[in-house]
């Protein structure tokens, strides 16, 4: 339990880190978007590597394509529904993405933790801790340029940090002995949200901001994924 404690405490502590970076400081919009490439290069490899191929695996391919589907598709609709409620500067999206695919995702974390050592959940905790950050500062950055007050700023990313803990504590304690098939759809939607939320909001954001090393920092996040897998696996 101590270990999913700690692994929980750091993980949404990026949030809430990020979500500082982006209220109260202002990094240069090119060392922004080179951050964010680089995180979503590592979550996109993580999506793959250590949520739907694991489920493919255990369960089935047709489990696996039903869940990323559903992921993708909820996460759309509630991107959509955002940018047409609030703006699509808002930094509603962002937030969107980070919540919807972090609910099941932290589940999933919270079940690998269940039987887990240090170095087996390192790729996947690694790579949603990149993620959370540089999301976070983003989505912050845009809420405080439309006239969000910082403290309602860090307000909101408490509560979704909190959200975000509760999901990986409730997966570590009531999901232990679910059915693989159920499993595998828990780990595959939050991998069908991850993907549409790297499409439409992180590397589109990422590109913007430095479009000359937006690549090659993607491939550098994918790099450090497969080093903190390899790392696990050994």
């Amino acid at each position: 339990m101590m270990l999913t404690l700690i692994v929980i405490a750091v993980v949404s502590g990026a949030l809430l880190a990020g979500a500082a970076w982006g209220a109260y400081f202002r990094l240069g919009k090119k060392t922004e978007g080179f951050l964010v490439a680089l995180a979503g290069g590592a979550l996109l490899l993580s999506a793959v590597s250590e949520l739907i191929v694991p489920s493919i695996e255990k369960s089935s391919v047709m489990v696996a394509m039903a869940g990323v589907l559903a992921g993708a598709i909820v996460f759309s609709a509630l991107d959509y529904w955002i940018d047409e409620k609030w703006g699509e500067t808002s930094g509603g999206g962002l937030l969107a993405a980070v919540t919807l695919d972090g609910l099941p995702e932290n589940l999933a974390l919270g079940v690998a933790l269940i039987a887990a050592t240090p170095l087996e959940v390192a790729a996947l905790a690694g790579s949603i801790l990149l993620s959370n950050l540089p999301e976070a500062a983003g989505s912050a950055r845009e809420m405080k340029d439309n006239g969000e007050s910082k403290s309602r700023i860090m307000l909101v990313w408490a509560g979704t940090a909190l959200a975000l803990s509760a999901a990986a504590l409730i997966g570590n304690v009531t999901l232990e002995g679910v059915s693989e098939h159920w499993l595998a759809l828990i780990r595959c939607f939050a991998a069908g949200a991850v993907v549409a939320s790297l499409a439409t909001e992180v590397f589109p954001k990422a590109y913007k901001e430095d479009h000359h090393l937006a690549g090659i920092a993607t491939a550098l996040g994918v790099m450090l994924a497969f080093g903190l897998g390899s790392l696990a696996g050994t």
